[in-house]
């Protein structure tokens, strides 16, 4: 579908802007290189917002690992050209499995990717001939990287047990503005479907909120003309909207904020560092930018019962 193509390449955008602000010094990952390429510096307030983006969710992940430890699985839904994986490993991070599902023609670009990169493949922690490439996939030690579209569960739970997903494990599914351009009726089989099989889970989603007012409506028309309809819009209304998608999915609980409240919860001395990178011409412009974008998280089982507590979020219920 041409609008699939098109959801496809905000892929190489998002990339392209996190190489821009890794190259500025915003967070250090020195896998992003590989995968994006080289493009023009990108505007300061694309770049904190990248960076707010990253740090929000590593906070959520790293929240994650330290509730459960490591016997536990992360599954990447629409990761792209994410690092992640090779990211935790440089924190020290582990985990047992580490899955990414995304359009074939995307994770065929990856694998290609990874098979031509010594950094990449090194990262995998085995030898080359332990790892197992097709055209569009690629299993090697505890990383999968696997074609698929979301919308079809039961090639997706394919894709999960040739990865060797392990439902009886506490398993963190990530996405970053893959639900918004989902039928809202798919993404809510999705999730019930993850509640039905996980007996326990922690979602963590970024992408847009607050779409109902002037600014939020550009934004829409913008994606629009890209030819990425927002088909997924209903469920970001508002934070209780996003919440919703989860309670209604039969989630014991979820919360959500918007990126103001995330940025602010991020490490000062972390935020100041970042803040002297650049100067920013309109703050008004990044405010505007952060209230309408967000991060749910929901959780499922007795291990996230209460769901993921950071102190800083410990008011918002």
């Amino acid at each position: 579908m041409e609008s699939d193509e098109a959801v496809q390449s905000t892929n190489d955008d998002a990339s392209e802007c996190k190489r821009s602000a890794v190259r500025l010094g915003y967070w250090q990952d020195r896998f992003i290189g590989v995968l994006a390429r080289a493009t023009e510096r990108k505007p300061p307030e694309i770049n904190r917002g990248y960076f707010a983006r990253t740090q929000g969710v590593t906070l959520f992940v790293k929240q994650f690992l330290k509730v459960v430890g490591e016997k536990c699985q992360i599954i990447n839904i629409g990761a792209g050209f994410d690092t992640l994986y090779w990211r935790l490993k440089d924190m020290d991070l582990k985990v047992e499995n580490f899955t990414e599902i995304d359009f074939p023609s995307v994770t065929a670009r990856k694998c290609y990717a990874i098979k031509r990169s010594k950094v990449l493949l090194d990262g995998l922690g085995i030898t080359d001939g332990e790892v197992k490439f097709s055209s569009t996939e690629l299993h090697g030690g505890n990383y999968h990287l696997v074609g698929a579209d979301v919308r079809n569960l039961a090639d997706v739970a394919q894709k999960l047990r040739e990865s060797e997903v392990d439902l009886r494990l506490p398993t963190l599914f990530l996405a970053e503005c893959v639900l918004v351009y989902i039928e809202c009726a798919q993404v809510t089989r999705l999730l019930a479907w993850i509640v039905e099989h996980f007996s326990n889970a922690l979602f963590v989603n970024y992408e847009q909120v607050n779409m109902c007012d002037r600014f939020g409506n550009i934004m829409l028309e913008n994606l629009r003309a890209r030819g990425c309809p927002l088909s997924g819009v209903e469920s970001c209304k508002s934070l209780d909207t996003q919440k919703k998608r989860f309670l209604n999915a039969n989630w014991d609980g979820a919360k959500a904020w918007t990126m103001v409240d995330v940025y602010a919860a991020i490490d000062p001395s972390e935020r100041h560092r970042v803040e002297k990178l650049e100067m920013l011409d309109e703050q008004e412009l990044l405010t505007q930018l952060f209230q309408h974008y967000c991060i749910s998280v929901a959780w499922k089982g007795p291990v996230l019962q209460g769901g993921i507590r950071l102190s800083e979020y410990d008011d918002n219920e």
